[in-house]
């Protein structure tokens, strides 16, 4: 049996007969099947295993580990892909990383030379031919890597701004384009992804980082649509925390395979944190007093991969 038969077959089960997989083909699967795959975002070891353990309980579902350029500078840009890895050998998890919105391309480069799964070029506050110049040669450069060495590398492309603050906002940031005319045009978008050759597409539908007081704007479904249709390619929800079970099962129906979740998971640890050091003001194990925050942060994880891999229902 070959080895894409054998994941059609089993979900996004994971055995040492996929190991010749990579993220690609889980992509080009779960947009296949209308599901999509979690990314998650880590600042610490916690983080990388509150994500891989609430995978392994949901038996063995595909996930994303996501570090922007601040996560991984704190964690390691070579340490953090070293720690996946490891996970993924040692588990047989289905687990990538992923270098998340990254905005020069020689931390693209960085990041592809460490041996990350897939990298975001961010070029979305760029002008859109500044934006194509820098992504193409993101690309190029990922193609090379791996005619050299064998190891296939995704590229995103970003088009359409969504804020950059990962926090709980009194309103919709300044400049984030929530408004239809100003969302992601559909014709713009196919002409990006021809003019870099980009993998995958995160395009701005309504979506925005950080999660609003009261309740994060509406989706705009069909624009989705419209923009999967336009590019042919996988699409990237950026800036799932704060938005409707209903809008993200919805969104995945109509083109995005990859789900991005940070904000509320931060939150969840820091409550998580507080709690804990709160209830056991005596213990100075910080293996003991930061556990709590783990679990609570996985719990929120587990939450979301419900609804982003259709498993809620």
């Amino acid at each position: 049996m070959r080895v894409l038969e054998y994941v059609n077959t089993h979900s996004f089960s994971f055995t040492p007969l996929m190991y010749s997989l990579n993220l690609r083909d889980y992509v080009s699967h779960a947009l296949t099947g209308r599901k999509a795959i979690g990314h998650f975002n880590v600042s610490t070891l916690d983080g990388i295993y509150a994500v891989a353990d609430a995978a392994k309980e949901l038996a063995a579902t595909t996930v994303i580990i996501g570090v922007s350029e601040g996560e991984r500078d704190y964690v390691g840009v070579r340490q953090a892909a070293a720690i996946v890895k490891s996970l993924r050998e040692e588990r047989g998890q289905a687990i990538f990383l992923n270098a998340d919105h990254t905005y020069s391309f020689e931390r693209v480069k960085e990041a592809i030379d460490a041996g990350y799964d897939s990298v975001i070029f961010d070029g979305a506050k760029l002008s859109f031919e500044d934006n194509v110049r820098e992504a193409k040669k993101c690309v190029a450069y990922a193609r090379e890597y791996s005619q050299r060495t064998g190891r296939d590398v995704i590229i995103e492309g970003e088009l359409g701004f969504i804020g950059q603050s990962s926090k709980i906002l009194d309103a919709i940031p300044e400049g984030a384009v929530v408004g239809e005319a100003m969302m992601t045009k559909p014709e713009d978008a196919a002409r990006f992804v021809g003019e870099t050759g980009i993998d995958m597409l995160a395009p701005a539908v309504g979506n925005i980082h950080g999660v609003v007081r009261g309740g994060d704007p509406a989706l705009n479904i069909e624009r989705v649509r419209q923009i999967s249709q336009a590019v042919k390619i996988p699409l990237v929800l950026h800036g799932a925390s704060g938005n409707s079970a209903a809008d993200i099962e919805a969104t995945v129906k109509n083109g995005v395979a990859i789900v991005h979740v940070n904000t509320e998971l931060r939150i969840a640890y820091r409550a998580g944190l507080v709690k804990s050091l709160q209830e056991n003001s005596d213990e100075v194990a910080p293996y003991k007093y930061f556990k709590p925050a783990k679990l609570a942060m996985q719990k929120v994880v587990a939450e979301k991969i419900k609804i982003i891999c259709g498993l809620s229902s």
